[in-house]
């Protein structure tokens, strides 16, 4: 314990590797109390941090012009630091299989500036043995010093939910890991120091891994089942959330609705599991099924807005459409692994080229990842058909008359996917809605 008490004697600091979504409120969190260093290998994204703007929207600009944090892209600072957190993302390549080049990467910056004594703790996404097998060789390797004699390693798996300004760090249980008692118990206290509602104890590093990627797997099936029942009940002629909700009156029904799922952890999590599976030879049946159906959902809205196209008496190619939100969930500006970009991609095989329009959206992020250009929301006009594609409180604030506004002539095909509107309204009015 006596790197926590040194902490807390502000002998030394804690770092943050990562100052993304994750990263970077976990640093705001912990200067409340203790000396932090927190770098990025981003140096614009580090002026803006000490500008006290905060790209992410996750704390505020306020909370960030008052922070303590040192704000660095400088890694030889690390060498301040005896306690050091690594949040950077795990994504998956173009095959789906596990991208650990960020995690990689970040240890060989941490490993080249880490000290004796210091406490290492993993917060990024992986699938089982990753902190063991691959962080901790690299660190060692980069460092000169051998784990477990010169420094020590734990794992706690991030549970932050971008945009969700009620489930956040202080507020949800976090699950911590040590390689032996001794770094257990000081990676608890270190994290209780911020974590109002307490630290769980995993057994080990491994089980603390796997938690995590079950927990967004389970997440990511039972979302996955409820698209398979609006793909069903679209069929039938019957509206999805009228049956969730007569289903939902009974008190053990799990309340999942259908939809779009992107992001760094529903659609990517279950990937690392399976990958893992996969190299002790089990070859997933009932993860990959759920991931396929979550995949394919962005064309299954493409090709129901040509479908609705069709119906409403309007020519399919060149038509004039318009999507709302492109962020890969409300309220966040995060566009990365936005499942948004399959619905424009499967337009443009039908000659539509959408125009997309999004007040929270990180506009060059999404032009650097993707090419997408935004429009303004005034030129989303005389258009044939309007995708309401994220529930953004910009767009759940919408009336009618709004809606109408984004129309030309004919028929208005409205899609909602997230169930925002009032389908019998729209539908009394003319409209012709369709959503998930």
């Amino acid at each position: 314990m006596k790197l926590y008490e040194e902490l807390l004697e502000k002998k030394t600091k804690l770092s943050l590797v990562g100052l993304g979504y994750v990263g970077m409120p976990i640093a705001v969190a912990f200067a409340k109390k203790i000396d932090v260093v927190g770098y990025d290998l981003n140096a614009k994204k580090i002026e803006l941090y000490k500008s006290g703007i905060d790209p992410t929207n996750e704390v505020g600009n306020d909370a960030i012009k008052a922070t303590e944090v040192k704000f660095t892209a400088d890694a030889s600072k690390l060498r301040e630091a005896k306690f050091h957190i690594v949040a950077v993302p795990t994504p998956v390549n173009a095959d789906h299989t596990p991208d650990l080049t960020p995690v990689e990467g970040a240890s060989e910056i941490l490993g080249k500036n880490l000290t004796k004594g210091s406490v290492v703790v993993f917060e990024s996404t992986v699938y089982l043995g990753v902190t063991e097998d691959v962080c901790v060789p690299i660190l060692e390797r980069e460092s000169g010093l051998k784990c477990g004699v010169d420094f020590k390693i734990g794992y706690s798996p991030e549970r932050i939910n971008p945009g969700d300004k009620v489930h956040r760090l202080e507020t949800i249980t976090k699950i911590v890991s040590g390689m032996d008692e001794e770094t257990l118990d000081t990676v608890a206290k270190v994290y209780e120091l911020v974590v109002e509602a307490g630290v769980y104890k995993a057994s080990s590093i491994k089980v603390a891994e796997a938690a995590k990627v079950i927990e967004n797997s389970q997440r990511d099936i039972n979302i996955a089942f409820m698209n398979e029942l609006s793909i069903i009940f679209n069929k039938m002629g019957i509206d999805t959330l009228s049956v969730l909700k007569a289903a939902g009156t009974k008190w053990n029904f799990l309340n999942f609705r259908p939809g779009l799922v992107g992001g760094h952890c529903i659609g990517v999590d279950p990937y690392y599991l399976t990958y893992k599976a996969e190299m002790l030879g089990y070859h997933s049946q009932i993860i990959l099924s759920g991931r396929r159906i979550n995949d394919d959902m962005g064309k299954y809205v493409a090709e129901n807005c040509v479908k609705n196209l069709i119906k409403a008496d309007k020519t399919v190619k060149n038509a004039k459409v318009a999507i709302l939100g492109f962020t890969f969930k409300e309220n966040c500006p995060d566009t990365r692994n936005t499942k948004i970009i399959d619905i424009v991609n499967e337009l443009k095989e039908y000659g539509i080229n959408p125009a997309i329009t999004d007040p929270v959206a990180d506009a060059d992020e999404a032009r650097r990842l993707y090419g997408v250009e935004f429009v303004g929301m005034d030129e989303i006009r005389n258009m044939d058909a309007v995708i309401l594609a994220v529930a953004h409180k910009e767009f759940e604030s919408f009336q009618m008359q709004d809606i109408d506004g984004f129309f030309g002539a004919g028929k208005k095909v409205l899609l909602d996917i997230k169930g925002v509107l009032d389908r019998d309204s729209y539908e009394n009015a003319g409209y012709s809605y369709w959503r998930l």
